[in-house]
């Protein structure tokens, strides 16, 4: 439960010691006051997750003190109690920011009912602040090839099952689609689904985005913050590109994947957490275990149900479907009408590479479309295809012999690199990777060139 710490305002020493005792066999830590002087100090000197405030107390009155602090001046959440039953009172409460008005005396079960409602919303703003402006809807999985018939299949397997799952395969791919559908079919559905890019997050600040902080814990610590595991509590958690988390925070990692338990940054509290996580990586995370930069042990912990997101080279027959599905998505999107293909465009839609996979393809669908004129077809051009990159592959692609993951990645840099002409920001936006994780594998490809004699 999110609620932890309680501070009690209440005059009437029986009423603050049912409401203490009813409180702390929940599980929560109380304190309690009896004016609204010494309410306020520790309101400023404290961190409290929820003020049970009674309305009449001997210094004034209680709604105040809501006044003064329920509009955002605390994290707290405050719930009023008092023995008026005066409709008024309950709504100006409410207005003011409470989010219950109990009428004493109020039964045990009562109590618990509230903090146990408060304790929802409470998640529920934290959520909302989370993922506020990232409610557009994702790309659907498009595709009929062989294999996303069989990543369809293995999606209906796992779904149901409370399995860490690992999604891995190149940037632009579709892994956080696949997690998507993995939890929009599994019993989990209607609770929390919370994500995390760790590829965006700066390693000092890892621990605190994943499993949060106390007050003062660090410089900037201004209030205690809850992280995306106790914001996912009941639900599903999905750490995206999971390789980028530093080596000395995989241990705490292991321990809540195992134990489902772990401390906020600062705090010597337990916290017990009840999350299914999924992982996606573009990264081989073996090789990263051989080269001492991933823990074995976190490996094996992750890779209970491995699932594979190929490639758009090796689903090519799947271009034509995913093509028509981005021209209809934007020409609504932008309010333009969905413009024509010529049977050649299409042709050199298929042959062409698409280092950035579907993400390339997704974006340059949508440039066609915004800069498409009335009445024309659509060209190669207009998706950015040159002649040479429409038509001319690599060696390897498509001939007989078979390229290491690892050539591939190098080819496909190299191109990246070639048509940005060397601007790594941009050749990192083409692969749909971070720039950190692109100098990363050029500084691996520089080490492994052989030293000039």
């Amino acid at each position: 439960m999110h609620i932890e710490r309680v501070l009690i305002v209440e005059d009437n020493e029986e009423a603050a010691g049912f409401a203490g005792d009813v409180l702390r066999d929940l599980g929560c830590k109380t304190e309690t006051v009896q004016t609204l002087k010494k309410a306020r100090e520790m309101l400023v000197a404290g961190q409290y997750d929820l003020v049970l405030l009674d309305v009449r107390l001997p210094d004034g009155d209680g709604i105040e003190l809501l006044r003064e602090f329920g509009g955002g001046g605390v994290t707290a959440t405050f719930m009023v109690t008092s023995g008026d039953a005066a409709v008024e009172v309950a709504v100006n409460a409410m207005r003011l920011g409470a989010v219950d008005y109990l009428i004493k005396p109020f039964t045990p079960d009562q109590l618990e009912i509230a903090v146990k409602r408060a304790d929802s919303w409470d998640r529920l703003r934290e959520e909302n602040a989370y993922l506020r402006g990232d409610a557009e809807d994702a790309p659907e999985m498009i595709g009929a090839s062989p294999a996303m018939q069989q990543v369809r299949h293995l999606i209906r397997q796992v779904c149901s099952t409370q399995a860490t799952v690992l999604i891995y395969g190149e940037s632009g791919t579709g892994k956080e689609l696949v997690a998507k559908a993995i939890q929009a079919a599994s019993p989990r559905r209607q609770q929390p689904y919370i994500r995390l890019n760790c590829a965006a997050i700066p390693a000092n600040l890892m621990e605190s985005e994943l499993f949060g902080h106390e007050k003062g814990a660090f410089t900037g610590a201004v209030c205690k913050r809850h992280g995306r595991f106790e914001m996912a509590d009941g639900g599903t958690l999905l750490l995206d590109e999971i390789s980028e988390i530093p080596l000395a925070l995989q241990a705490k990692l292991l321990r809540v994947l195992q134990e489902r338990e772990f401390e906020r940054v600062g705090g010597s509290h337990t916290v017990k957490v009840d999350v299914r996580v999924l992982a996606t990586t573009n990264r081989q995370l073996k090789e990263a275990v051989n080269q001492g930069t991933f823990r074995e042990d976190l490996f094996y912990r992750l890779n209970v149900v491995p699932i594979h997101v190929p490639p758009l080279r090796e689903r090519s027959g799947d271009i034509d479907l995913l093509v028509d599905f981005f021209l209809r998505l934007f020409a609504a999107r932008h309010g333009k009408p969905v413009p024509a293909l010529a049977k050649e465009t299409r042709v050199s839609l298929q042959n062409a590479l698409w280092p950035g996979n579907v993400r390339e393809l997704q974006n340059s669908v949508e440039r066609a479309v915004i800069l498409a004129a009335p009445g024309r077809e659509l060209t190669a051009g207009d998706f950015g295809l040159t002649d040479q990159s429409a038509q001319a592959k690599p060696a390897g692609v498509d001939a007989g012999e078979d390229l290491s993951l690892d050539q591939m990645e190098k080819v496909f840099i190299e191109k990246a690199l070639k048509r940005t002409g060397g601007n790594v920001t941009q050749a990192a936006r083409l692969l749909g990777i971070s720039v950190r994780a692109l100098h990363y594998k050029l500084a691996q490809a520089r080490q492994a060139q052989p030293a000039k004699p």
